[in-house]
């Protein structure tokens, strides 16, 4: 089957995939019991799915997931209500339209950076790989409306950084979909626990920009199979 005759995803493999990747956070050990969420926009629609509020990541089914317009709205009858973070993920679809996927955790090591406000520095190749920089602190803003939302995409625009430290909350991923989400989360985590766990030894040194550029470069546009 030629490229251009692969069938778009239907709605019940995206919910399918959603619960996976919601299993991946679980399995990451990026959020503890119903905190955290991921959510996924529906291809050639004004819509996407994220997990129904305050369901045990345990108990997620295809239909815990919430069909919901980009302002935030329910687009289907559904007995279950979309995560408190609807609202924010809304907004980023919205005002940022090659996002595909947004994934929001607690995850410790991240949240140590986001609680003192300091981002994570780019001192280790791995960093400058994924997220070409250091990984920013974005405003605190209460959850409930769009300020997150707000904040997630005054920090990120025009940043190569997919992920973002929201102060004193946790950390907000992007991704061109789902998994790409879910991976900045995996990797923002294991960066800051690596920084961390350097300045026990010591200072780490910050890699110089042009190096920064160039492993970037490398790692988005080489590395891996295309």
């Amino acid at each position: 089957m030629k490229a251009d005759q692969v069938p778009p995803v239907t709605l019940a493999e995206l919910r399918s995939e959603l619960v996976h990747r919601h299993r991946q956070l679980v399995d990451y050990r990026l959020v503890v019991w119903t905190a955290g969420n991921a959510s996924v926009r529906v291809p050639d629609s004004e819509l996407f799915l994220i997990k129904a509020s305050g369901v045990d990541y345990d108990a997620l089914t295809p239909s815990s997931m919430v069909l919901c317009h980009l302002d935030g709205s329910l687009a289907e009858e559904s007995e279950l209500s979309p995560s408190s973070d609807t609202a924010a993920h809304a907004y980023v679809y919205r005002h940022m339209p090659e996002v595909g996927g947004v994934v929001h955790t607690h995850s410790n090591y991240a949240c140590a950076f986001a609680a003192v406000g300091e981002p994570i520095p780019c001192v280790l190749t791995g960093i400058a790989d994924e997220f070409g920089g250091e990984i920013p602190v974005g405003p605190f803003a209460r959850i409930g409306d769009d300020a997150i939302g707000q904040g997630i995409v005054a920090t990120l625009s025009g940043h190569r950084s997919r992920a973002v430290l929201m102060a004193n909350h946790g950390v907000f991923t992007i991704g061109e979909d789902a998994k790409a989400a879910v991976k900045a989360a995996v990797l923002c985590e294991d960066s800051a626990r690596s920084v961390l766990l350097a300045r026990g030894l010591g200072a780490p040194r910050v890699i110089a920009q042009d190096d920064v550029d160039a492993l970037y470069e490398r790692y988005q546009n080489v590395y891996g199979q295309r």
